[in-house]
């Protein structure tokens, strides 16, 4: 496929709702059953040794109205906490094994426990991932975490998960987020060769393949960039941030673009692309990927780690990137996001970077004022 072909098959993707997701997936996998994970990270590695396809689980956009959902929630929470609760009370989950959680904000945690209040038959799980990365015995606990996991996961599907499985399944992994990392480093360095808008549907949708599938589409857009022809225009670069939980719709990034704004890098699909570099495929799997977990993810706003504070990792992104501004896309009612954004306005004030917040939830139907509020501060910069 071409890459405009790889887009238009990304975009119907994530246009499935899980269970279709699943069965086309079917067609070609008649076996597979699916595993969901909610934002923002879980070990996808231990899920696909065990013969299960991960799915990222992001909400139900507008392909579902909540009629069932908002009766278990009070009502300023996130939106992508609702539509992922009426996906299970709506039965659209079908063909899905179970649903891991992990240590997010209090929205998640509590999901985790209504979801498995309110099904039956699916395997809920939440993960108690670290949040002191500085403690001593913070790898023995995290590698102990994924050891429970792949125990009780184990026996939901009524089959041991190996070492062996484990660190296949890493490989596969690990060479996925090598081309992700590798096409936006192109993109960076070849400005409109691939629009941010096209790279978010391509790495969205690699959460809804098998691991496999999906590296062959990775491989084809490496390959195809160097011959697409870039379109240079005259841009605010800019870093976006805030939305490693809950996704903004396609259509707010295409009128970010649309508006004058280069998107140079973001914290969107966040947990799909965690580690800055590759997880060790030497020795005890679980290890390596509690090591990765612990001293190789970037920052987060889900992850408190004293040694390397967020708003360190956020100038990085902004110097490494060449961004001259910052957009926080915030998911409405998200608290980690908001909370940060407090820290992140400060230090970006300090330092003198240009900062804009749009915030956004799942239904939007109309991007005019959000794009008209990105044209004036893209001007604002560009004619100053």
């Amino acid at each position: 496929m071409t890459i405009d072909e790889i887009v238009l098959h990304s975009r119907s993707l994530l246009d499935m709702k899980p269970s279709q997701v699943i069965k086309k997936t079917q067609e070609t996998y008649p076996n597979v059953r699916g595993f969901a994970v909610f934002p923002v990270y879980a070990p996808h590695e231990i899920i696909h040794a065990a013969g299960l396809m991960p799915v990222g689980l992001y909400g139900a956009g507008d392909q579902l109205e909540i009629t069932h959902a908002d009766s278990r929630f009070q009502s300023f929470i996130c939106s992508i906490a609702k539509s992922t609760l009426e996906l299970f009370l709506a039965d659209e989950m079908d063909g899905f094994v179970g649903i891991a959680f992990s240590s997010i904000c209090d929205v998640a945690r509590n999901l985790a426990s209504v979801v498995s209040r309110n099904t039956e038959g699916i395997y809920v799980e939440y993960l108690h991932l670290p949040q002191n990365m500085a403690s001593e015995q913070s790898q023995t606990y995290t590698r102990s975490e994924y050891e429970r996991f792949r125990r009780k996961l184990a026996e939901h599907v009524g089959r041991p998960i190996t070492d062996a499985a484990i660190s296949e399944s890493l490989k596969l992994y690990n060479e996925q987020r090598r081309l992700i990392r590798a096409i936006y480093a192109y993109r960076q360095d070849h400005p409109g060769s691939i629009s941010a808008a096209e790279l978010t549907c391509i790495t969205k949708a690699g959460t809804r393949m098998m691991p496999g599938d999906y590296l062959t589409i990775l491989k084809d857009v490496m390959e195809q960039l160097p011959q697409r022809p870039a379109h240079a225009r005259d841009t605010v670069r800019v870093v976006v941030e805030g939305a490693f939980c809950e996704q903004p719709p396609i259509e707010l990034i295409e009128a970010i673009e649309a508006a004058g704004c280069e998107i140079r890098d973001d914290d969107m699909m966040l947990g799909w692309r965690l580690f800055t570099g590759d997880v060790s495929e030497q020795g005890d799997p679980l290890t390596a990927l509690a090591n990765a977990y612990l001293n190789e993810s970037v920052y987060c706003s889900t992850r408190h780690d004293y040694y390397h504070p967020r708003t360190e990792g956020l100038l990085a992104r902004v110097r490494d990137s060449g961004a001259k501004a910052v957009l926080f896309t915030p998911a409405k009612f998200c608290e980690p996001a908001l909370l940060d954004y407090v820290l992140f306005k400060r230090c970006l004030d300090d330092k003198g970077v240009p900062h804009l917040k749009l915030e956004f939830e799942e239904k939007m139907w109309t991007f005019e004022a959000p794009r008209t509020e990105v044209e004036t501060f893209a001007e604002s910069m560009l004619f100053d």
